[in-house]
């Protein structure tokens, strides 16, 4: 077993600004969405320009940020945010909620394909398989801050954590959310595929691997399990996610509307 060697969450420090690992990773994340989208926008079969990407990705990291905070806040801190409003703000402590970041990302794309005459659907799919290294990332950032643990394990690749093997649930989550949900969709996108089924693809993936892992994840202490000891509300804002993602996937396939991301022949 490994033992948790209790990182300094802090990356660097230059006077009165600490930079953390946790923020480096938003920006592993950005970076990465930006560079692997102007690399497909440069195909010459894309319906896309690379400088078209700069707004993409600008839009999209406000969503991510705002939303993200902002859904962990209402999801998960209540309570925290009536007795300190101004905590929303320290997105460098952590807490930073999936759900919220996909409905501001959501956002953020509509309004940006709203200013480029684009349609949100092929935004949508283009997007699609652009925030999973950065998924990877931020888990990477939640175990070196030392958060969302895993429950209680006798597994051989436990964690010690202050005496207890648990479950890296991060690093499930960074190999599932991250690396398997980036090489599923990098590959699905990589040639033409009906409209609506890169965004269907990516709800279910995304839907069905964060809703395994909560099962060896200890839920937020303010929420706790939600229904028969073992419901968590990851699972339950995962569980519509889902849904939504294999009627997009079923409606993809019925209608079989060319990409717009490709040029036709």
């Amino acid at each position: 077993m490994f033992v948790y060697p209790h990182p300094d969450p802090i990356a660097l420090s230059l006077g009165p600004l600490h930079v953390r690992w946790y923020g480096l990773m938003y920006l592993v994340g950005f970076l990465s969405a930006w560079w692997l989208a102007r690399r497909r926008a440069g195909r010459p079969e894309s319906t896309w320009k690379p400088v078209e990407v700069d707004d993409l990705i600008f839009f999209a990291a406000v969503g991510i940020i705002l939303g993200g905070r902002l859904g962990w806040m209402l999801f998960y801190g209540t309570e925290r945010i009536l007795s300190e409003p101004l905590s929303v703000f320290r997105i460098w402590e952590g807490g930073m909620s999936f759900h919220g970041g996909l409905i501001g990302t959501l956002v953020g794309l509509a309004l940006f394909a709203r200013s480029r005459k684009k349609r949100l659907v092929d935004v949508f799919d283009f997007a699609a398989p652009l925030p999973a290294i950065g998924f990877g990332a931020g888990r990477i950032g939640n175990f070196i801050n030392g958060e969302l643990w895993g429950k209680p394990t006798d597994v051989p690749w436990a964690v010690v954590v202050d005496g207890v093997p648990v479950h890296a649930s991060q690093l499930y989550e960074a190999g599932l959310e991250g690396l398997a949900l980036f090489v599923i969709l990098w590959w699905f996108t990589s040639k033409p595929r009906f409209r609506w089924a890169p965004s269907g693809l990516f709800l279910v993936c995304y839907g069905v691997f964060r809703f395994l892992v909560e099962f060896v994840r200890v839920p937020d202490a303010n929420r706790g399990y939600l229904l028969f000891d073992w419901v968590t509300m990851g699972q339950v804002l995962s569980l519509p996610m889902i849904l939504a993602g294999l009627a997009m996937l079923a409606y993809a396939y019925r209608q079989r509307q060319p990409s717009g991301n490709f040029r036709t022949a």
